[in-house]
């Protein structure tokens, strides 16, 4: 007997993700960027500015298309808070230490191959998903370990973006921490609309039908975005 699906509210929540993916096709992506007037305000700055750190972490990771395909592939299919907490909490760990490691010792790489790795991190999440690892290969990576390294990436991604501005060394470690800060505080922000929307998602009878579409369009813009960075690595990078 065929179930039948009602039109719903929570059905409309499928096309959320699917948005976000085509706004990462359409604008190929600052997503680690950093605009002409924060770039004015950190290389004007001198001397420990908190507030305005944590506000421009905050901006970058809501703002951050690279990070939110990962972080929606991350917690597609974790149910339980604590699960959600764990893997989230590893990515900060990971993004947190390159990134003030990368700026404070001057730790140097192409911007253009990073961000690259940080696509193929969407497509591993979105692989993971579809279970495409134990299908094709008979195995699948540890998704903590993935997480946290891929956590590594994406903090030095942003680190390689603030090297090439001009840092003042007063108080620099106070603003990266501030600016670590606001990235949770972004995080949680992000996360937390993401969830909601996830969870109503859910509830719908199209969940598990859409979730392989949804996932095969977040596999679509981690190609995208590593097709972007390496085309940039190749006409300029190298």
């Amino acid at each position: 007997m065929k179930s039948v699906i009602h039109p719903s509210p929570m059905r409309r929540v499928t096309p959320i993700l699917t948005g976000l993916v085509l706004a990462v096709l359409a604008s190929p992506l600052m997503a680690h960027g950093v605009n002409e007037n924060d770039k004015a305000f950190i290389e004007g700055a001198s001397g420990v500015n908190i507030i305005p750190y944590m506000y421009l972490g905050a901006k970058h990771m809501v703002t951050g298309y690279d990070h939110l395909l990962f972080l929606a592939g991350v917690i597609f299919f974790l149910y339980r808070l604590k699960d959600v907490a764990a893997y989230v909490t590893l990515f900060a760990v990971g993004h947190s230490t390159t990134l003030l490691l990368g700026v404070m010792l001057d730790i140097r790489a192409n911007p253009f191959l990073i961000d690259a790795i940080i696509g193929l991190s969407v497509v591993y999440k979105a692989i993971d998903n579809l279970d495409g690892f134990r299908t094709w290969f008979g195995f699948a990576p540890n998704p903590k370990a993935a997480v946290l390294i891929f956590g590594f990436f994406h903090g030095f991604g942003l680190a390689t973006k603030l090297q090439e501005l001009t840092l003042a060394r007063d108080g620099m470690f106070a603003n990266l921490v501030s600016f670590n800060i606001g990235v949770e505080m972004g995080q949680f922000m992000a996360l937390t609309v993401i969830l909601l929307l996830m969870n109503l998602w859910r509830l719908s009878d199209s969940f598990r039908r859409s979730a392989i579409l949804a996932n095969a369009a977040l596999m679509t813009a981690g190609f995208v975005l590593i097709g972007y960075q390496l085309t940039g690595y190749f006409s300029k990078g190298v």
